[in-house]
């Protein structure tokens, strides 16, 4: 079963990696956001003026972070399931807080990377819990 819940954990983060590494190039490179089809017009209620800043904080919360967590797997970090949380707590505060900022609840981007976000926190708990019983 460990084996299971450790390549689910793979295939989420290799997901919302990749996702979050192409979605925030494209928003950094053309913070109009017209690349990905999405206007201007949703930051109307946000703090911003384009989606430069929230394209960045996208690469390197939710792109990066989720590449290096995957990384701990396979380099056997020893503190690698507390990543696996770490990642589904920002992917799940990053969808918060962009419903919040954009006042709006796309249900097929927002539950599904919800979902994919609690996913991650509860294969990582269980990833913990187990490891510690192994000892």
């Amino acid at each position: 079963m460990r084996a299971i819940v450790k390549a689910i954990s793979i295939l989420l983060l290799l997901v919302n990696g990749t996702g979050a590494v192409y979605g925030g190039y494209q928003l950094i490179t053309d913070p109009s956001g017209s690349k990905l089809q999405m206007p201007l017009s949703f930051l109307e209620r946000s703090p911003f003026h384009n989606y430069l800043i929230p394209g960045i904080i996208l690469i390197l919360v939710n792109g990066i972070f989720s590449l290096i967590t995957f990384s701990t797997i396979f380099l056997k970090t020893k503190n690698y399931p507390w990543f696996i949380i770490a990642q589904g707590v920002l992917l799940c505060g990053w969808i918060f807080i962009q419903m919040i900022l954009l006042q709006m609840f796309y249900a097929p981007l927002h539950a599904t990377f919800l979902i994919i976000g609690a996913c991650l926190i509860v294969c990582g708990w269980y990833l913990k819990r187990t490891e510690t019983k192994l000892r």
